[in-house]
């Protein structure tokens, strides 16, 4: 298992390989998925049983990892 933001793992053995919840199965992209599905924190939190913290670096990941994305429009 291998830390690659504060909260988030990878581990190839663990949901082959995506970003996870440090100490859980859940990814990253579901979270993300569930917030932007419009659940609240706390319905989240309790239904995949991670802290609001989670959460938060569940978004931060995906949002620095946008950042570092690069999209060419065509022309």
């Amino acid at each position: 298992m291998t830390l690659i933001a504060p909260r988030i793992t990878v581990d190839p053995q663990i949901r082959f390989g995506k970003p996870v919840i440090e100490g859980t199965r859940v990814p990253v992209s579901v979270v993300v998925g569930a917030v932007a599905a419009g659940d609240s924190w706390r319905e989240i939190a309790q239904e995949y049983g991670i802290a609001e913290e989670d959460i938060r670096a569940a978004l931060a990941y995906a949002a620095n990892r946008l950042e570092e994305e690069t999209v060419r429009a065509p022309i």
